[in-house]
């Protein structure tokens, strides 16, 4: 496959694609995204995992930016900065387990930089260069409603120094998941008027929560680790994937929303590599089913593949997905456990 393809495949947006077609053509062109160290990771990341493969592939040269202020600004594990910290090696294991080369990528913490006045002069610039309107729109790159800005000063500076994080690395590109849309754009028109060079957007989907229902804004019902019901975590057992995939929202016919679909879309048919999709049935109804593309799958569920069946094949598929994390976290389990321990993760 060309450059461009490999990083476009399962893309949601791209800004633009044509800014793209230069940078992956150049001498390792600059990339990153950026995580909030808050908690445990759930399968969602595979989408984010992947992606980092392909930029990898593409000889990218990578960060992924553990965000621990950026965290405390959000109150995330009460506002901790040391948990916060140690949540973010945790989740460099979870990189590691979902197979990221680490060799291959930089992790930075925002506590790298945030004494630089170099920084602190870019989010000068960047507020200097929009106003508080804009800065408030932005804020749903946090999960929050602008409001909350009246209580606590801090929230507006969050958007800013995201934009500023991505000017500090001289990226040229920021990747992330749909939610994180307005950083990214308010990076672009404010890059204009700094003269800075804007970045290219990437963004991927976001996994729609399991018990999304007929709610169908992708940032009200993405899988979240705030609700636990309703997202599969990287460390749940055999039983609870199966448990909470027989429960989850799959109705017959219908592809827009459904989460076991979106599962198969961007988690397991990017996993098999060639192989079949395998959906196993008694013969006395219509015996196996393979599908070599999601497509194929999609089609057949529009024609009334029942939603038990999909789901029975979920569940082996994304236990199989879960299995090398499992091991790498029986062989590394210090960062894990100590959190567990406590108290900070579940």
């Amino acid at each position: 496959m060309q450059k461009l393809d490999i990083i476009t495949k399962n893309v949601q947006e791209i800004i633009t694609i044509e800014e793209l077609s230069q940078v992956v053509n150049k001498e390792n062109p600059r990339g990153y995204i950026g995580f909030e160290p808050s908690g445990t990771v759930h399968l969602g990341w595979k989408i984010c995992t992947n992606k980092i493969k392909d930029f990898i592939q593409c000889g990218f040269d990578f960060t992924v930016l553990l965000a621990d202020w950026h965290a405390y600004i959000n109150d995330k594990l009460g506002g901790d900065i040391e948990k916060i910290k140690l949540c973010g090696k945790y989740m460099e294991d979870c990189f590691s387990a979902m197979g990221v080369d680490r060799s291959k990528i930089k992790f930075i913490y925002a506590s790298d930089y945030i004494s630089d006045p170099k920084y602190w002069e870019l989010v000068l610039r960047v507020s200097k260069s929009t106003s508080v309107a804009r800065v408030k729109r932005a804020m749903d790159i946090m999960g929050r409603d602008e409001n909350e800005a009246d209580k606590d000063l801090s929230k507006l500076f969050y958007p800013a120094m995201q934009v500023s994080d991505i000017f500090y690395l001289k990226l040229d590109v920021a990747y992330g998941g749909m939610d994180q849309r307005h950083a990214h754009m308010l990076a672009r028109d404010t890059a204009k008027k700094i003269e800075i060079k804007p970045p290219v957007a990437i963004h991927t989907p976001l996994l729609t929560g399991l018990q999304a229902g007929e709610r169908m804004n992708p940032l009200e019902v993405k899988m979240s680790k705030s609700k636990p019901d309703s997202m599969i975590s990287i460390h749940d057992d055999p039983d609870s994937v199966k448990n909470k995939i027989k429960k989850a929202y799959c109705p017959e016919k219908q592809v827009e929303g459904n989460p076991i679909l979106e599962i198969c879309k961007f988690v397991i048919f990017p996993e098999l590599s060639g192989e079949a999709f395998c959906i196993k049935r008694p013969e006395k109804f219509g015996g196996n089913l393979e599908f070599f593309s999601y497509e194929e799958l999609e089609n057949v569920f529009k024609s009334g593949l029942h939603p038990l069946d999909l789901k029975n094949a979920v569940t082996f598929y994304v236990n199989r997905t879960l299995e090398p994390i499992h091991e790498y976290f029986d062989n590394h389990p210090d960062n894990y456990e100590y959190l567990k321990s406590e108290g900070i993760i579940n």
